[in-house]
């Protein structure tokens, strides 16, 4: 029982050693990116791969963990740092750690009733809690991939579906050469 408890994670490879992994491609987050048209013609000639998640669900009793280890390529759709889709808790009440590992990046929290957002730094050595309720997207804002994982409630569940339906109000862009929060709704992009 012990012994299937543990694993490894290999950094250099970016993956929990015999975890599944699940591969995300800019296919994969239509919609997310706020500059439509920058997306078709990225799109249009290729399908970048965004990110990877190989995850571990040992156990799914109450007060056990789940975890993943993500990796976050560099790039931009538009001025936008690839991200990943983003998500809710199915359990909104459930919280979530994210530990950076290697590179640079943010997370973009919103809270779903009031609709503050917040930018978060996650990279080497950094720690971002999200408190329930908040819904969460990874950003890498570097020049490197961004390794962290996440630690998360057995029963937490993952809601991409509310995302879908209306999105971040925020999106992270570069400006005057570090990453900025800014509204998704001025960007002032030829839609």
């Amino acid at each position: 029982m012990w012994a299937e408890l543990s694993t490894c994670l290999d950094l250099d490879a970016g993956v929990i050693v015999g975890a599944p992994v699940v591969r995300r491609h800019l296919s994969d987050l239509a919609g997310c990116f706020a500059d439509r048209a920058a997306y078709a013609a990225l799109r249009a000639g290729e399908d970048p791969l965004l990110y990877t998640v190989s995850g571990v669900e040992a156990a799914d009793g109450a007060g056990d963990l789940h975890y993943g280890l993500g990796v976050l390529f560099p790039g931009r759709v538009g001025g936008e740092y690839f991200m990943t889709k983003g998500h809710l808790h199915a359990r909104r009440d459930a919280a979530e750690v994210y530990i950076g590992l290697r590179g640079e990046g943010c997370m973009l929290l919103e809270d779903e009733a009031t609709g503050e957002s917040r930018m978060e730094p996650l990279g080497q050595g950094r720690v971002v809690y999200v408190p329930g309720h908040a819904a969460h997207r990874t950003i890498n804002t570097g020049r490197v991939p961004l390794v962290y994982i996440g630690v998360y409630p057995a029963d937490a569940g993952h809601d991409y579906g509310a995302i879908a339906a209306k999105n971040f109000r925020m999106v992270v862009v570069e400006r005057d050469g570090k990453p900025a929060m800014v509204a998704r709704d001025g960007l002032n992009i030829q839609q």
